[in-house]
């Protein structure tokens, strides 16, 4: 992963695509955070300021599109995923309806909360929506809304506070 930052920070002004391709491959549970391609993104644009906005498109439009990539895998390949051994053993078709049911009671409300949680549980998010055949309009316009929350506030945190994180950080290290 140190390679990939390395890369993209010599890269900075293809930075955004890099950001949103990697972000796309997150979608099909490829192991990439989302939260480190912001910080990433955030930590950049304070450098290059003239690709602030480029970033923030890119990490989110990443972040959006890897979602529906997550909830098409769940809507269209539905319960043969369940002939996967790791699948199987990682999610039940028991979790599946628990989650449905939270997005019947709680709606939209789902999305915005589990965008907050790191760590894979986006992805189980999305993937169990589709699983439930969550209505695919639904599922967008709510996740672009909870999308626009949680990427709109972790960029603006990681940009107005990275440095300080990174400073701490560096003097943990040393003691």
């Amino acid at each position: 992963m140190e390679d990939i930052v390395l890369y993209i920070q010599q890269n900075a002004d293809m930075a955004p695509f890099m950001i949103f391709g990697l972000l796309l491959l997150a979608g099909l549970n490829i192991p990439v955070s989302e939260d480190v391609m912001l910080f990433i993104s955030a930590m950049l644009a304070v450098q290059r300021p003239d690709l602030f906005w480029p970033l923030f498109a890119g990490v989110f439009a990443g972040a959006f599109f890897s979602d529906i990539i997550a909830y098409s895998l769940g809507r269209f390949l539905g319960p043969k995923l369940w002939n996967i051994r790791w699948f199987a053993k990682m999610v039940s078709p028991e979790s599946v309806d628990k989650m449905a049911g939270f997005y019947e009671r709680f709606g939209v409300l789902t999305l915005i909360l589990g965008r907050f949680i790191p760590f894979g549980v986006r992805n189980a998010l999305f993937l169990t929506a589709g699983l439930s055949k969550m209505n695919f309009i639904r599922f967008a316009l709510s996740d672009l809304l909870a999308a626009t929350i949680s990427c709109s506030f972790y960029f603006w945190l990681y940009h107005t506070y990275g440095e300080t994180v990174i400073e701490y950080v560096k003097k943990g290290n040393m003691i």
